[in-house]
């Protein structure tokens, strides 16, 4: 694939501030590479007509002296949960093959009304529940860092993060409800921001649980993914001045995300952590036993994902529709439909509790970190062979981010080296409920100190 790296927003502003019409040619120069990509399952759906005609607006508005927008003339890819209007939200299903929508999600007009150019959708795990990426019916995107057998994308938001790791576009937008947009921008060394519940609008988005999904974005650096989240918020300007180091503190913690993490993985995490600790930032180490709690919760009496998620799909599965879904995606929905109502208050009432508890650790200076992920990108191909294979490595990729979703803590990963066999891998910066702004402040500040050395490997792709 020979397209290159997109520069940043602020970089793609200047060039277009200075010739609207560039506008133009990024629009078209983005589908054309999209049509080149020999990987056919990362785009779903492509829309030129529409990015010409987003364009064009964009070269016009700027030719007659208009505001310049958060986003103008930036492409975007939505993964295929969000509605588009005139075309069909299939949300990674065959099931959901037939209608179109009559309007754009919510999101999608809020970054239009931004200046953004939607040029398609993006692949996803069927529903958007599994943590690896893989879809039977359109395809598995192949991460960009295989070698020569293909390794899984992460998931659900698959397409969204090969897409940005590719150079395809400089933004793509997913979703995450357990990990779904964190753990492919980990696996494919990019960054991905995940925002506290209600932060973004989800109207127009199909859903897999409403109590925990959240919208987020995959960028190739912090600030772009901080002028996203205004353009996402309705801002017509982004205050980009990064946080103080003075008082920066991270805290570790010294149990329930260390299980079964490569020991390339530790070795970047303890690295980042002596980078940063040289720029001044205060590193605590503490045993967090709500975590313990979160993972003990589901274990005993099941998830709100996997209640939500039944009570969403209870009448496709309830038709012979059902026989044309994944079937590892069809017994997790069902899965959800047997655990109890006294379960399920069980595990609404504690959480309450435990996001009382664990709101008491963050103020804006203060942020949670660990590994993204336990494992760097493994192989496609025993996990689509394997089931049981398949559950425990789902299980495994989707914890360290599934604990920040139930407990509705923001959160940023962002890549900080390389692990086994040259693959990338990611630091998670959680944030408290409600202090995105925060989180990204900080996030901006310590950016190059967590990527260290990985700061340049992005050149494998231009």
């Amino acid at each position: 694939m020979a397209a290159p790296l997109f520069p940043s927003i602020p970089k793609l502003a200047s060039m277009i501030a200075e010739n609207p019409a560039a506008a133009m040619t990024i629009a078209h120069r983005t589908i054309d590479a999209i049509a080149a990509c020999a990987d056919k399952a990362i785009f779903t759906r492509v829309t030129p007509k529409r990015a010409f005609d987003e364009a064009t607006m964009t070269w016009q508005r700027i030719a007659q002296g208009l505001p310049f927008r958060l986003l103008e003339g930036v492409p975007v890819a939505w993964k295929d949960l969000f509605d588009l209007k005139g075309d069909v939200t299939r949300a990674g299903s065959l099931v959901l093959n037939e209608g179109q929508v009559s309007a754009d999600a919510e999101l999608v007009q809020r970054l239009a009304a931004a200046g953004a150019v939607t040029v398609g959708k993006v692949n996803m795990t069927e529903f958007a529940f599994s943590g690896l990426g893989l879809n039977p019916h359109y395809g598995t995107p192949r991460n960009p860092w295989s070698g020569a057998q293909a390794r899984i994308p992460g998931g659900s938001s698959s397409g969204s993060a090969v897409a940005v790791a590719l150079g395809l576009v400089p933004v793509a937008i997913g979703t995450d409800t357990s990990g779904s947009v964190r753990i492919p921008a980990a696996l494919n060394g990019i960054v991905g921001f995940k925002t506290s519940g209600n932060r973004w609008p989800l109207s127009g988005a199909f859903p897999l649980s409403p109590t925990l999904d959240t919208a987020g974005v995959m960028t190739n650096t912090v600030t772009d993914a901080a002028i996203v989240d205004a353009a996402a918020r309705g801002l017509a300007v982004v205050d980009l001045k990064p946080a103080s180091l003075e008082g920066l503190r991270i805290i570790v913690p010294m149990n329930a995300v260390w299980d079964g993490v490569e020991l390339a993985i530790v070795r970047n995490f303890e690295q980042t952590l002596d980078r940063l600790t040289d720029l001044g930032v205060s590193v605590e180490r503490r045993r967090l036993t709500l975590l313990d709690e979160v993972l003990a919760l589901g274990a005993r009496h099941g998830t709100i994902v996997a209640i939500e998620a039944f009570r969403t799909h209870r009448r496709i599965l309830s038709t012979a529709s059902s026989e044309r879904l994944d079937t590892r995606v069809r017994a997790r929905l069902e899965s959800g439909g047997i655990i109890s109502p006294a379960a399920e208050r069980t595990i609404r009432e504690t959480r309450v509790d435990l996001m009382n508890a664990v709101s008491l650790l963050f103020d804006e200076n203060t942020f949670l970190a660990c590994p993204t992920v336990p494992l760097v990108a493994p192989l496609t191909a025993p996990l689509e062979a394997d089931d049981d294979l398949f559950v425990r490595i789902n299980g495994l990729m989707l914890r360290n981010t599934m604990i920040g979703s139930f407990l509705g803590l923001c959160g940023i990963s962002i890549p900080n080296g390389s692990g086994d066999f040259g693959l990338p891998t990611g630091f998670l910066l959680c944030g408290g409920p409600r202090l995105d702004s925060e989180l990204l402040a900080a996030a901006m500040t310590m950016e190059p100190a967590i990527r260290g050395s990985f700061a340049d490997k992005s050149s494998m792709f231009q």
